[in-house]
């Protein structure tokens, strides 16, 4: 659980600074060209093969480990010594699942739409791809987020994924025992900022999509 997760915290910079480009002033051309290079690499496709494997496997890893939390009737986790009362603590089986969840719809909108089928246009003006058909996977983005439901659900997703990161970020450091005295305060402190933070990043996107 801690080492695919400290993997997938990894992740979520990366995503978000190419997520950021959304918000470039430019039709689009942007994020389109990044989209298109992030899935036509042949190294980053093998690295988002791991990144789903990853994903599959810490979110079958989490629900074992509350399933055997709960028949033991124990703390979550046993070498938790700090936070197993706090509340994301105890929920996190909860919120591993509505993260889950809000995933298969992320991808099920944009990933999905983008690799199989034919929904998305395609542009092939930009500069320097002239003439190779690259999906317009920002105008599927800029429908979804014109509609208020969907980024409530988006805002949902990521209130569970700030409360999944304050407990997960530091009990995966306490978990793989790097635990001291001195550093242990920063590592909170740290995991605490960036569960906020990078929650925050994400949101900013579909707000500002909607406002403008």
């Amino acid at each position: 659980m801690s080492l695919t997760g400290i993997f997938l915290i990894t992740f979520l910079p990366v995503h978000l600074l190419g997520n950021l480009q959304l918000m470039a002033s430019d039709g689009g051309e942007l994020f389109n060209t990044y989209a298109y290079f992030m899935t036509n690499n042949p190294l980053i496709k093998f690295i988002s093969y791991g990144l789903y494997f990853f994903i599959i496997l810490h979110t079958v890893q989490g629900l074992m480990l509350a399933a055997k939390n709960r028949k033991a009737k124990g703390s979550k986790y046993m070498v938790n010594t700090y936070s197993n009362k706090s509340w994301s603590s105890n929920n996190m089986a909860l919120l591993g699942i509505l993260i889950f969840a809000f995933l298969c719809i992320h991808m099920g909108d944009f990933w999905f739409k983008m690799k199989f089928t034919n929904q998305l246009k395609t542009v092939s003006t930009y500069a320097g791809y002239e003439g190779i058909a690259i999906k317009d996977l920002y105008h599927r983005v800029s429908v979804a987020y014109d509609q208020l439901w969907i980024v409530i659900v988006y805002l949902v997703g990521l209130v569970a994924l700030a409360f999944h990161l304050v407990h997960g970020f530091a009990s995966a450091f306490q978990t793989l025992g790097l635990n001291h005295k001195k550093y242990t305060p920063i590592i909170k402190t740290l995991g605490l900022a960036y569960s906020i933070l990078i929650p925050i990043g994400f949101a900013i996107i579909p707000i500002y999509m909607y406002f403008t």
